[in-house]
């Protein structure tokens, strides 16, 4: 398991091959790329600010949660910091277990605790400024999901 907050722009394609590289006893690889929107020209930058040190650890925390709770193989984020221009990978996701169920849901709640609850705080900055941006009721409703027993 392992998880990377970092500055500088990664290659999903090369994560992925890496990530799935050597698993004999796997049957299912998820992935997902979160990439920045440009919201037809509103956004030239989406700017995200973390605690290093903390900010990976509750990430990792949920991951570890993650992992226990679908009986996951391993998962792997990466999640940008910093400065982000639109069309450029924010974040990436990849889980891996027995069967893909598990792979898919484990996928499925760690994307949404990293979009509306992990510690980041994000702004946009556009022609008119910037702004700091809150999950939406949807974000908080997908992240509820997965506060309910299973």
């Amino acid at each position: 398991m392992a998880v990377y907050l970092q500055i500088e722009p990664f290659e999903p394609g090369a994560l992925l091959t890496g990530f799935s590289a050597g698993r004999r006893e796997t049957g299912a690889v998820v992935s997902f790329t979160g990439l920045a929107r440009g919201s037809g020209g509103q956004v030239q930058t989406l700017e995200l600010e973390a605690y290093p040190g903390f900010t990976d650890a509750e990430i990792g925390r949920m991951a570890e949660a993650a992992r226990d709770r679908f009986a996951l193989d391993d998962v792997l984020v990466v999640h940008r910091i910093g400065p982000i221009a639109p069309g450029e990978a924010i974040v990436f996701v990849a889980t891996a277990a027995a069967h893909r169920r598990a792979a898919f849901e484990a996928a499925d709640q760690l994307m949404d605790y990293l979009k509306s609850r992990a510690p980041f705080w994000k702004k946009e900055v556009g022609p008119d400024g910037a702004r700091w941006i809150e999950p939406t009721e949807r974000d908080l409703a997908d992240a509820g999901r997965w506060d309910e027993t299973r």
